[in-house]
C-alpha cells in the first residue's frame, strides 16, 4: 500500500556532513511540503547532536526519527545513532539494529534502498561528502526505481570519496555544488 505523501528527500553523509547540512536544511521554509530524511555516520555510545543543533537553525521541524511514525511532510528526521532508518511501504518510518552496512549503523544504503521501495520516482536522493562509499548502491536503486539522485560535487566536499563512489554507481546522478542542491530542494518545495 502506498502512503499520500507527494515527494520526500533522503540525504546521507558523513565525514563533513554537518557542515554541508548547515548549507541546506536551514534554506528549507518552515511549510516545506517533503519529509526530509537524513542518515549521518554517528559512532554508537555517542548521543546525537544534531537534532538539538539543527533545531536551533532550521526553519523547518527537526526531531529524530521514531520507529513506526509516518512520515510527515515538512519536518527533517535524523536516524538515531546505532539504528538503520528505512522507509516502510506505507510511508512509515522503522528503525533496525540489524548489522551495520559499509562499516556504518546507521547506513546511507540501508534508508536509500527503502527510500526507493516506498517512493519510487517520488524520491529524490543526496550524497554528501564522506569518506567511503556508503550511499553509491542505495543511489543505484534510487535511480532505478525512477527517482532523482544528487550528488555534492566532489571536488568541493570535505571528503570526495562518498560523493566520487555514488557518482560511479548512480548513472544519472547529478553533480551539483551546495548552494545548487539547497536551490533544487526549494524548487521541489513549490512545484
Amino acid at each position: 500500500m502506498r502512503g499520500g505523501l507527494e515527494r520526500a528527500v533522503a540525504i546521507g553523509g558523513s565525514a563533513g556532513a554537518v557542515q554541508a547540512l548547515l548549507k541546506i536544511l536551514p534554506a528549507l521554509p518552515a511549510d516545506y511540503p517533503h519529509p526530509v530524511l537524513v542518515v549521518v555516520h554517528v559512532p554508537a555510545g555517542r548521543d546525537n547532536a544534531l537534532v538539538p543543533l539543527f533545531q536551533a537553525r532550521a526553519k523547518v521541524a527537526v526531531k529524530e526519527a521514531e520507529d513506526k511514525e509516518p512520515a510527515q511532510p515538512g519536518f527533517v528526521y535524523f536516524a538515531p545513532a546505532d539504528y538503520h532508518l528505512l522507509v516502510e511501504a506505507d510511508e512509515t518510518l522503522s528503525l533496525s539494529s540489524d548489522e551495520p552496512v559499509n562499516m556504518s549503523r546507521p547506513a546511507i544504503d540501508v534508508l536509500f534502498e527503502s527510500a526507493a521501495d516506498a517512493f519510487g520516482a517520488r524520491l529524490t536522493a543526496v550524497v554528501l561528502t564522506g569518506a567511503n562509499a556508503d550511499g553509491a548502491e542505495g543511489l543505484r536503486a534510487v535511480v532505478a526505481a525512477g527517482g532523482e539522485a544528487l550528488v555534492e560535487d566532489p571536488a568541493d566536499a570535505y571528503a570526495p570519496a562518498m560523493p566520487e563512489a555514488a557518482l560511479k554507481a548512480g548513472r544519472g546522478a547529478r553533480c551539483m555544488s551546495l548552494e545548487a542542491i539547497a536551490s533544487h530542494l526549494l524548487k521541489l518545495g513549490t512545484a
